[in-house]
């Protein structure tokens, strides 16, 4: 019963709400509610453009305009949201008296809903651990991932779910491993993550609910027994040295650390994961941008920023009013919420010209906003391009005919966005001194 009065406050009254107004055409509703929309929003994303740079609905402000959100991300008037802050009150209220006592990725000390002082010190310590030359480091490990997973993929026959067998498997191997995931644990990391990746969204079906709340307490019950293990036999990953580290002679408290090392764990491997299958289907899709990569392997950096831009693995994220303040001629008061469409600010044409159209050549393809910007932009976003850039490019020097059997299954989930399933036959592949 009390599972259930918490989905209530926390979804069923939105869920309700939203489809309701889906029906009258609320466009912000329709991101929310409406599959089709999910499934294609470039008609939702220019009717709010060409509304306005900041476009009030019967659910809050919202845009789509590179910009607003460009700058909204920086700005010191607006702050991170925690989860049901735009609740009305009284459904806030009982969404704390129930909600479960297992750590959430939108709920304090999570680095998503935190802001200075508290913020600066949990990421400088993230920071410390997570250098550059870690990361330079990681790319020879994430080739000789991606190289094994595809002998295991040559061997076990041409039609594969390329999601099921490599999109998941190679993050979760990478960021196992630079967490010390035992490798008998890796599995179970996956699940979890995929339990729980729906908890970013509102309006959940009971369902969804269910199973979301399963994947947080379970993932939250192993990564405390995880990270207690490391205390007592410390390895050489960078979970082992941030269970160490400290700023000023203060390290994270046992709080601290479960919600940081949850959020680096599962947001290591779910970004990409969805990345991976947008990139596959982008190039399946446009075989002539696949040709142009194939001529020139140089453009690689530059096709994986396109397809952070046109596929953003996380669609959107919000901002609440510090105080009054006004923005392109809208005034907002304190409290007040902004959704900043990063998927429609990456295709704004203001910025983008024929934003729509994948281009493995665009020049400015570095401008979209997918990893966020100003003080929570994404600390993995360096780690993200380089498994994407090794692990595709690896995959189609390894297997130049891969093609698609199949329309695919998209996740169900609305702020990331990636696929479920994807069938391909792999063809023939290439000779091993071909494939470098």
């Amino acid at each position: 019963m009390r599972a259930w009065i918490r989905w209530v406050a926390a979804h069923g009254v939105v869920r309700y709400g939203a489809k309701k107004a889906a029906q009258r055409g609320d466009l912000q509703a329709m991101l929310v509610a409406d599959p089709a929309t999910r499934a294609d929003p470039r008609q939702v994303f220019e009717q709010i453009r060409a509304a306005g740079p900041l476009v009030t609905t019967r659910m809050a402000n919202i845009s789509v305009t590179h910009r607003v959100v460009h700058d909204l991300l920086r700005s010191d008037d607006f702050r991170v949201i925690e989860f049901g802050a735009g609740l009305p009150r009284p459904l806030r209220w009982i969404e704390n008296k129930t909600r479960s006592k297992a750590l959430h990725p939108l709920k304090p000390p999570s680095l998503l809903s935190v802001e200075p002082p508290e913020h600066t010190r949990y990421r400088k310590l993230v920071a410390s651990v997570f250098t550059p030359r870690a990361v330079a480091r990681m790319r020879v490990m994430v080739q000789e991932k991606a190289d094994r997973l595809l002998e295991e993929l040559t061997a076990a026959g041409r039609e594969v779910d390329i999601v099921d067998k490599y999109c998941a498997q190679l993050p979760v191997a990478v960021i196992s491993t630079i967490l010390g995931v035992p490798d008998g644990d890796r599995q179970r990391v996956l699940e979890f993550g995929e339990m729980a990746a729906p908890s970013l969204d509102i309006g959940l079906s009971w369902e969804q609910f269910t199973r979301v709340e399963d994947g947080l307490e379970r993932f939250d019950t192993w990564l405390a027994g995880h990270l207690a293990e490391l205390r007592r036999n410390p390895g050489d990953d960078l979970m082992s040295e941030l269970i160490r580290a400290t700023e000023d002679g203060v390290g994270l408290n046992d709080e601290e650390l479960r919600a940081t090392a949850g959020l680096v764990l599962a947001a290591g491997f779910e970004t990409t994961v969805n990345l991976l299958g947008s990139g596959i289907r982008l190039l399946l899709d446009n075989p002539d941008q696949l040709e142009i990569l194939q001529a020139d392997p140089s453009l690689w950096p530059t096709a994986v920023e396109e397809m952070l831009r046109l596929e953003s693995p996380v669609q959107l994220t919000a901002r609440r009013a510090k105080h009054d303040v006004t923005v392109e001629g809208v005034s907002l008061a304190e409290g007040e919420l902004v959704i900043l469409v990063l998927a429609g600010a990456n295709r704004d044409p203001q910025l983008f010209e024929d934003p729509y159209r994948f281009d493995v050549t665009r020049a400015n393809a570095g401008k979209h906003l997918s990893f966020s910007g100003g003080r929570h932009y994404c600390l993995g976003a360096s780690l993200a391009k380089a498994e994407t850039e090794v692990g595709l490019k690896t995959l189609f020097d390894r297997f130049p005919h891969l093609r698609s059997t199949g329309e695919g299954i998209r996740r169900d989930t609305r702020v990331l966005r990636g696929w479920a399933s994807l069938p391909v036959d792999l063809g023939q592949p290439a000779s091993t001194g071909a494939s470098r």
